[in-house]
């Protein structure tokens, strides 16, 4: 019974790691969410680019597409 008992309780070391992989989890979580954003924002900005650019292309003839 002692052997079951003893077993069962957790040494604080092991308590930091399980905190600390709870804390780097989380930094991971918002680390990939701000990596999203700025992929989001570059897509956006590259977007942008490309039909500024098009545009400039078209010069003074540029038309309406039809849709």
């Amino acid at each position: 019974m002692a052997k079951a008992l003893f077993g069962s309780v957790v040494s604080p070391a092991e308590l930091r790691v399980v905190e600390e992989n709870a804390a780097l989890r989380a930094k991971v979580r918002r680390l990939e969410q701000e990596l999203g954003e700025l992929r989001a924002q570059r897509d956006a900005a590259r977007e942008a680019v490309i039909a500024s650019e098009l545009l400039s292309m078209a010069g003074d003839n540029a038309e309406p597409a039809l849709a």
